[in-house]
């Protein structure tokens, strides 16, 4: 029961269940809350994403268009809704998992790099708990998406607005840029910050800092170098 309430205590004493989560190396439960709350918003999204929009666009526009016929374009909506399904619940399911261990990898580097040696277990559970705030996104997500008669792909990204990239009036650059501005990433970079501080006895200053670079590497690397090489 200790373990199942644990996480819960992350939310209220963001310091103290940190420390005692990673001390006792407890990673099972957040990584199944987190898992469990990416895929109900997988799912509460394929249920009510409107495909219809996003296939029609992507029909061709020359004279081949004329031979696709209605029932393929509902063929067309009906597997991308499938795709979207299988996809939401496959994120939540293998991909978050396997995302909590590379976190846990690059945590164990960087330790090595500063000679300050931690258990891996510990920073397994660093990882999972930082992501915890993650879990509560997806998981106001989920129960938003799934009061929605429908949603576009604009609506499904403007849903539960967390990030400074929403503003008005932004240039596709600058969205990008602040899109790393996000409360719940930030939130999760802080606990992340003191479970990496727990678990390698550094001091949590310098682990925040750490940490912090680390994030800043992340979004220039996802968020602005690849978007924009790839001429989004």
């Amino acid at each position: 029961m200790t373990s199942l309430v644990q996480p819960a205590r992350v939310f209220v004493d963001p310091l103290g269940g940190t420390r005692t989560a990673v001390e006792a190396r407890r990673w099972l439960w957040p990584l199944l809350i987190l898992a469990f709350c990416v895929a109900a918003s997988g799912i509460a999204y394929a249920l009510r994403w409107d495909a219809t929009t996003s296939v029609v666009s992507a029909l061709p526009t020359d004279s081949t268009a004329s031979s696709v016929s209605e029932s393929d374009i509902a063929e067309q909506i009906q597997t991308a809704s499938r795709k979207a399904l299988v996809g939401g619940i496959a994120k939540g399911l293998i991909v978050m998992p396997l995302m909590v261990l590379l976190l846990a990898c690059i945590l164990w580097v960087t330790a090595w790099l500063f000679n300050k040696p931690a258990a891996f277990g510990q920073l397994m559970a660093a990882a999972a708990v930082a992501l915890l705030p993650i879990a509560l996104y997806h998981l106001i997500y989920a129960v938003c998406a799934s009061y929605q008669h429908s949603l576009t792909e604009l609506r499904a990204e403007r849903l539960v607005p967390s990030s400074l990239a929403l503003l008005d009036g932004l240039s596709p650059k600058m969205q990008r840029v602040l899109k790393g501005a996000d409360f719940f990433n930030l939130w999760s970079v802080g606990l992340l910050g003191v479970g990496f501080s727990t678990a390698t006895g550094m001091r949590l200053g310098r682990s925040l800092a750490l940490v912090g670079v680390l994030y800043l590497m992340y979004v220039g690397i996802f968020f602005i170098g690849l978007p924009a090489g790839g001429g989004q």
